[in-house]
């Protein structure tokens, strides 16, 4: 007998007709012969209508009184569930996030799974009953109700499929599955038959709303097999697991954030421990950041740039008012007139030319690249909000992902439930997990050391569409391979582009670069001895604090960081060589040896 997980967003239950629907999908699943647990969400708008009723009363509430608010929603929901399964004539028990026993930290509004007690369902489950929870919500550990923030029933589901250890999660939305960018904007996307792990902890992470990133992450740690299907149909949806669709096209998907804000902190001090102090505070402050970026230093200042999600902009105000006095620095500013555009793929580590054939795409179209941000599965740009949607459809037909993938069958569930088992029981991560003390705690891989890297920087290039396809086409002219890329936000209409090659190609590259700053009437700045350090696991983006530790660790270690690359999956920082196998040594030791 199998475990089903099925999960209902808001307008998958958004009236009774549709929560009678969702009651029979569930009775389906019992027919066949599997226990369901059901996890669903507040009805529709409901929780738009009661942020707004709070708002009426007062512009800022009590984060407490407004997870107690908000929970409400969902509890509406999970009755009339339960009364619609029993109309049609099978037994059912709704529980609460309380009553399941979903422990939560005490952050509200952005509360974290600490432990889940199964006893309670599995002896309902037991008993022949469907059991229905309520997704979005927990209580910590004095009781008070939490919410779990943005995509809350999402990671609700995955994370009682993982504490069932159940055979999949399905993820019931109005789509029919994950496709290559929001077909919305471009009706040629394209459904995937399935998708990996990290891939969809990129495009979730970087503005594809059809999953949470924090729901992907508990499916990566804990081995889930996650299915998004259509809640009106019976088509098969998108799996996503262990393996990518395709591992020899560099790209999967094309995700686009406009809810960005840019936060610049400018004249900055430029030594070691700074950068902690920086993040420290926005940590604390539990603002996600993301897409960071290092002017190199002149007269020993620098400028760091990074995004935050429109909702915490006016929170990052107020925390970039106090960091900049606190570390001396000169000023900041945050533009909430911006966007992202990120490209995602696993196949970006074998194939070169990714990044270069990006920004062509954005060139041709007339957009102006403001940042980049890259790692080894995903390249990020930042750019004018009223550019964003052109963007994205320039760089979706760039990679020709409307086409159908040739040549390869697709994997079945049971291939693909056995390759998501065999991962968690034989990589590092099993081991990992056992040391746990959350459900949510960060899990840090490894921590691994290049030490055969050189960096250059072309200072005060003019800011222009184009900038970054002329650049890396003429680096592609010289054959060389390029590794990090960061282009940060510069002032009088100039830019700063770093980038990182390996040290055997770095007379090659100084010519072209020599050459570049020639025709732009720029500067070049380099360093041959260089090494980059990459902390490995899953999640780090959305753990506020991990930057921080990270920053913390070289600062007290004496490391300065002359460029930071960050995504879900790893994070980058480029240091001088001789403080390398120091830098990695004290990594190793905070975030892999303290779990173990």
């Amino acid at each position: 007998m199998a475990l089903i997980v099925q999960k209902f967003g808001g307008t998958s239950v958004a009236d009774t007709t549709k929560i009678l629907a969702a009651a029979r999908k569930a009775i389906r699943e019992t027919r066949a012969g599997n226990q369901v647990v059901m996890v669903v969400s507040a009805m529709g708008k409901q929780t738009d209508h009661l942020i707004s009723l709070a708002k009426e009363i007062s512009a800022r509430p009590n984060t407490r009184e407004m997870d107690m608010l908000m929970s409400t929603g969902e509890q509406v929901t999970i009755a009339l569930m339960a009364i619609a399964l029993e109309s049609l004539g099978h037994k059912a028990v709704s529980f609460t996030g309380a009553q399941i026993g979903i422990r939560t930290d005490a952050t509200y509004s952005k509360a974290r799974i600490r432990s889940i007690s199964t006893d309670r369902m599995r002896r309902a489950l037991g008993e022949g009953k469907i059991v229905i929870a309520a997704g979005f919500q927990g209580v910590d550990d004095d009781l008070n109700i939490t919410t779990l923030g943005r995509g809350g029933s999402d990671t609700t589901a995955v994370a009682l499929a993982a504490a069932l250890k159940a055979d999949r999660c399905d993820i019931y939305t109005d789509v029919d599955g994950v496709y290559t960018t929001d077909p919305r904007i471009v009706p040629d996307a394209r459904k995937l038959e399935r998708i990996s792990y990290d891939e969809m902890l990129e495009l979730a992470s970087m503005g594809a709303g059809v999953m949470h990133s924090r729901s992907i992450e508990f499916a990566k740690k804990f081995g889930v097999l996650v299915q998004v299907r259509s809640s009106f149909s019976d088509n098969p949806g998108t799996v996503i697991g262990p393996e990518p669709e395709r591992d020899d096209m560099p790209v999967c998907g094309v995700a686009l954030a406009k809810d960005e804000a840019l936060v610049t902190i400018h004249g900055a001090p430029d030594k070691p421990g700074v950068c902690m102090k920086l993040f420290q505070k926005f940590a604390d402050a539990k603002i996600p950041t993301d897409m960071i970026a290092q002017n190199s230093s002149s007269k020993g200042k620098t400028d760091v740039s990074f995004t935050v999600q429109s909702d915490d902009a006016l929170k990052a105000s107020d925390v970039a008012a106090k960091v900049v006095t606190e570390i001396e620095a000169e000023s900041y500013e945050v533009d909430e007139n911006v966007a992202k555009i990120s490209a995602v793929g696993l196949g970006m580590e074998k194939q070169t030319g990714v990044a270069q054939k990006m920004f062509h795409a954005l060139f041709e179209r007339g957009v102006n690249i403001q940042m980049i941000a890259t790692s080894d599965i995903k390249i990020s740009a930042l750019l004018k909000r009223d550019d964003a949607v052109e963007a994205l459809r320039a760089v979706h037909a760039a990679f020709k992902l409307e086409c159908e993938p040739t040549d390869e069958a697709p994997k079945t569930r049971s291939e693909l439930k056995a390759d998501a088992n065999g991962s968690l029981e034989n990589g590092v991560s099993a081991n990992l997990i056992s040391h746990l003390t959350g459900m949510e705690d960060v899990v840090v891989e490894g921590v691994a050391l290049d030490d055969n890297q050189a960096r250059f920087t072309l200072c005060d290039v003019p800011d222009r569409p184009g900038l970054a396809a002329e650049v890396f086409d003429k680096i592609a002219e010289g054959r060389a391979i390029v590794d990090m890329i960061v282009q940060s936000v510069g002032r009088d209409n100039l830019a700063n582009i770093t980038f990182t090659v390996a040290r055997e190609e770095i007379d090659a590259v100084q010519r072209i670069a020599d050459g570049i700053c020639k025709s732009h009437g720029c500067r070049v700045e380099s360093n041959p001895h260089v090494a980059k350090l990459t902390v490995r696991g899953s999640g780090l983006r959305s753990h506020t604090g991990l930057a921080y530790r990270m920053f913390k660790t070289l600062g007290d270690s004496g490391v300065n960081v002359s460029v930071i690359s960050l995504s879900e999956r790893c994070v980058g920082v480029v240091v001088d060589v001789e403080h390398g196998a120091v830098g990695q040594a004290n990594l190793q030791k905070e975030f892999v040896e303290e779990t173990l």
